[in-house]
């Protein structure tokens, strides 16, 4: 029996598109953004019983160019009917689609007021060699900003259809195209700048002289690997969740349970990245309107990597395509969007008893991995999912790909970024992600308690001045759960049960451990800080709602900004004892540095959750010494 959080099959979207087809609303205007399971709520999924009667159901986000006008239909697929439609709010932009991203590159390549500037700009270039990256127009306070569907391309030149075009920045000349139109409206132009004169391939067959003395490493599972696939529903050590992907969000995860000695615990009911922002910090006219959100302005899960086998993953490896469709509706299927396999990942407990020569008791860690990459132009976010067998959960953001570049003059002073090859140079920018944690702690009543750990003052008491304790605050409203991280009292969060006892009498519970992170630098007035509300805080509460999805609202594109966390915090809800969820923002400064280019390492940001009295002892405990049959390698042992 299919579980109720699976994926849209591709028969699925089909269907969906032919329901969306058929509506008098939906024209030869109109385009298809997205198509989403309608996820049934909690109660009803957790009920096994009755999952066999829950019906499928999707939404649909749509929009018509010629109306310049967005709106949603709900469908019921077992019952092929429409229920609802619904228009979103004036001035309401949602993603650009696949689609106008490719034809905005066509519309720039064919204008003739785009070829009349490069030629100004740069002479007799070849047209056909320009590489065109599809920006959203944002918005900063114009009228067209709020009024037509706009986008702010950024340009560069190739020296053959292979090469690295991001080497030679268009830097003086900026077209702006009418997305509903789909023509180009005007070209910005701002002075000019000499086209770089280094070339700058990171691609293997470009690479002259190649690292030598790599030995092969192999990674063997000749058994095949511990973890079971069954449609999305995966079990491994323990665990058991369900795989989830959309257009918007990519890679989501849905019903994380724990088998706890024959009790199946839940733990997260659901987890995804629900926007994330990329301010740059250099204000000079042909930068200052550099931000991306990539959720919400181009789609995680439809900027998704087809993954290979050796390259984004090594080992035993099983992947999930994902089913979308494109703007007019057509099936668009990304092979191997979803990578699952296991890596070894060191000693994970180990004691020596000196009193016992030559017996040490060590276990090696395994964990699972479920991941997804995508490619938002220049950058690629890799997105990974770590479960070990201590009952930690991990979530990591790979951050690489190609740095987004501007043209430098000889000898100018830019104090706002980096050169970084002669005459090219990268702009000081941030990343900030966002991430949705739906809790299910041993049932759907959980309480969030903020960790401070403080040093006792010295006294009667404290005589030595070696005292100090962890400060643990019951979250009970909205408003007080805002926080920012502090390093000076260490503060985690933990996500308790009051009503789910451990085997000391406390509340079960999971701690939320913050990585590397960062603040904004703009002040809140900056015009991409206004839609990006979510960064104003590190930490938000909130009680589940089904229409609070996304932290910058359902259509950051081109808004004004206001929506989102900021705007549904303002309640101030109870929070203590309900169904919550808890939304993390963290950040990436990039001061980008020659290292970077051609090509960036990767750079690493996340979280960890961590069990904290969930469990009565350590459950990793039961793991068996490695040997022969579960390690390559003999491990003797008493």
């Amino acid at each position: 029996m299919i579980h109720p959080l699976t994926p849209l099959s591709a028969g699925e979207i089909y269907n969906a598109v032919q329901l969306l087809k058929s509506l008098p609303k939906f024209t030869s205007s109109t385009r298809i953004i997205s198509i989403t399971l309608i996820e049934p709520l909690k109660q009803q999924v957790l009920a096994a019983s009755q999952q066999a009667a829950l019906h499928r159901k999707a939404c649909a986000v749509c929009f018509d160019n010629a109306r310049n006008r967005a709106f949603t239909v709900e469908l019921n697929l077992t019952k092929s009917e429409c229920m609802a439609v619904t228009d979103a709010p004036d001035g309401s932009q949602p993603t650009m689609s696949i689609d106008e991203q490719i034809e905005c590159e066509q519309v720039v390549l064919h204008s003739p007021m785009f070829a009349a500037a490069l030629k100004r700009h740069y002479g007799d270039v070849n047209p056909a060699l320009v590489m065109v990256d599809i920006w959203s127009a944002g918005n900063y306070g114009d009228a067209e900003d709020s009024h037509r569907r706009l986008a702010r391309p950024l340009c560069f030149l190739r020296t053959d259809p292979t090469d690295n075009g991001y080497a030679r920045p268009l830097e003086g000349i900026r077209p702006v195209v009418d997305l509903n139109a789909m023509e180009v409206i005007r070209v910005e132009e701002f002075g000019s700048w000499p086209l770089p004169p280094q070339e700058a391939n990171y691609a293997a067959s470009r690479v002259k002289k190649k690292r030598q003395g790599i030995k092969p490493l192999v990674i063997e599972q000749s058994e095949g690997p511990s973890f079971t696939l069954e449609g999305s529903s995966l079990s491994w050590q323990n665990w058991s969740l369900v795989v989830g992907f959309n257009a918007r969000e990519g890679l989501t995860i849905h019903d994380v349970r724990y088998d706890d000695h024959g009790r199946l615990r839940p733990i997260l009911y659901r987890a995804s990245l629900t926007e994330m922002v990329v301010p740059y910090g250099d204000p000079r006219p042909t930068q200052a309107r550099k931000n991306a959100f990539d959720v919400g302005e181009y789609g995680m899960g439809m900027c998704a990597n087809s993954l290979r086998l050796g390259c984004d993953c090594v080992g035993y490896i099983t992947y999930l395509d994902a089913h979308l469709c494109d703007s007019r509706g057509k099936a668009l299927k990304i092979p191997n969007a979803i990578c699952i396999h296991e890596e070894d990942y060191g000693i994970l407990w180990k004691h020596t008893d000196r009193r016992i020569p030559d017996c040490p008791e060590v276990r090696r860690s395994r964990r699972l991995v479920v991941s997804s990459v995508s490619t938002v132009e220049n950058y690629e976010y890799g997105f990974f999912w770590y479960f070990y067998q201590d009952g930690n959960i991990e979530f990591q953001i790979k951050l690489t790909g190609v740095l987004s570049l501007g043209a430098a003059h000889p000898d100018e002073s830019l104090p706002y970024g980096s050169v970084i090859a002669p005459l090219l140079y990268a702009p000081n920018h941030q990343h900030f992600f966002n991430v949705r944690l739906h809790f299910n702690l041993d049932g759907y009543r959980n309480t969030v308690q903020q960790i401070d750990v403080l040093a006792d003052p010295p006294g009667p008491e404290n005589p030595f001045h070696n005292a100090f304790r962890a400060h643990a605050t019951d979250l009970q409203s909205e408003a007080q759960a805002k926080a920012q991280l502090n390093p000076q009292s260490m503060r985690t969060w933990k996500i308790i049960n009051p009503l789910s006892k451990n085997a000391v009498g406390q509340p079960v519970g999971y701690k939320f451990f913050p990585g590397d992170n960062a603040v904004p630098l703009a002040p809140k007035d900056a015009w991409w800080r206004k839609r990006a509300g979510f960064v104003n805080n590190h930490v938000w509460v909130t009680p589940f709602a089904v229409e609070e999805k996304f932290a910058a609202g359902d259509y950051p594109n081109q808004s004004s900004g206001g929506d989102g966390l900021e705007r549904w915090v303002q309640k101030d809800r109870n929070i203590a004892n309900e169904d919550i969820v808890f939304w993390y923002t963290f950040g990436h400064t990039h001061i980008p540095r020659p290292e970077d280019y051609p090509v960036m390492p990767a750079a690493y940001i996340g979280f960890l959750l961590k069990p904290n009295g969930f469990f009565d002892s350590n459950p990793a405990n039961d793991l068996p010494a490695f040997s022969e049959g579960t390690l390559k390698q003999s491990c003797s042992h008493c």
